[in-house]
């Protein structure tokens, strides 16, 4: 299979006005020969567009997988490519629960590079995760506008600490409490309940499904994914050796499967990483016969 240059070689040599379109479902088709399973893409273009907005998981999405699920053999279960840096908590439960309503528990998720928080919840909810040396998931710690949940609640059990132990300080921690709304701590703790809470349902319903002590192999899980304390940031790369350690369902893109599969979800990945280079497209969802709803970037 082609590698990043000469995907580009092939995409740059066409004749064709949709050539970007063609290279691509090109390859997602081969993908799904290779096991008789569908294939959905679902892409952002957030690397390549970095300072642009309308890349991460929101409601809209929904119209793409249903468009991209329409006259489907569901019998023959789902692939997921998952390259995102994650979104909004409610649209991922929406979409994760549609999906799971379409495809049961036969679905995979392959993570060619990267998928950060909700894409990492989303990849949470699959039978298995499909992951290669350079892939990356990411800590489900819920954020408000770049702000970390976590981060807030352990500012204001700081705040109480050291106003109890020295009241003197009253004045400085007014002045970092104060940018906070009054209900915000509140809102905080509900979004770390309620992602924790989710996911490790997913765990415990479909990858850890029949597995003995499955409820607490989800928690193990979630703790490690959950934990700001461990994770210390937001953008923590999870490698695949953490991952498996966590205790998620890991397979090995090399170890797992044939050299063909490796390239052929590796060639996906660069005809998707063309596009976006390439094109105004800042999100794709992407079946391999072809249909596909794409987000462009919005003026």
């Amino acid at each position: 299979m082609p590698s990043w240059n000469e995907v580009l070689i092939e995409i740059q040599n066409s004749n064709r006005v949709d050539a970007l379109d063609f290279v691509r479902r090109k390859y997602l088709k081969s993908l799904s020969e290779k096991n008789n399973r569908n294939v959905i893409a679902y892409y952002s273009g957030w690397l390549q567009k970095p300072r642009i907005g309308n890349a991460e998981i929101c409601d809209d999405d929904k119209n793409g997988f249903m468009a991209t699920i329409h006259k489907l053999d569901r019998s023959k279960g789902l692939d997921l490519i998952l390259h995102t840096p994650g979104g909004d908590i409610a649209a991922t439960e929406s979409i994760v629960n549609y999906l799971q309503k379409m495809f049961g528990k036969d679905i995979r998720a392959i993570i060619p590079q990267i998928a950060m928080s909700a894409g990492t919840m989303i990849a949470c909810s699959c039978k298995e995760i499909i992951m290669g040396k350079q892939s990356n998931m990411g800590p489900i710690d819920p954020h408000f506008s770049g702000i970390p949940a976590h981060g807030v609640i352990a500012e204001f059990k700081r705040a109480l600490v050291e106003i109890k132990k020295d009241p003197e300080t009253i004045p400085i921690w007014q002045t970092v409490v104060s940018k906070y709304h009054p209900t915000f701590i509140g809102e905080c703790q509900n979004a770390i309940e309620w992602s924790e809470e989710i996911v490790s349902s997913w765990l415990e319903t479909n990858m850890f499904d029949g597995v003995p002590d499955a409820k607490g192999k989800a928690n193990k899980v979630v703790k490690n994914l959950g934990s700001h304390e461990d994770t210390k940031t937001h953008a923590r790369h999870i490698h695949i050796e953490e991952a498996r350690n966590f205790g998620l369902n890991i397979k090995s893109l090399e170890a797992d499967f044939s050299q063909d599969f490796q390239d052929t979800v590796l060639t996906v990945h660069h005809a998707f990483m063309h596009t976006f280079a390439n094109s105004n497209s800042i999100r794709i969802i992407e079946n391999h016969l072809g249909n596909a709803i794409v987000f462009n970037i919005t003026s």
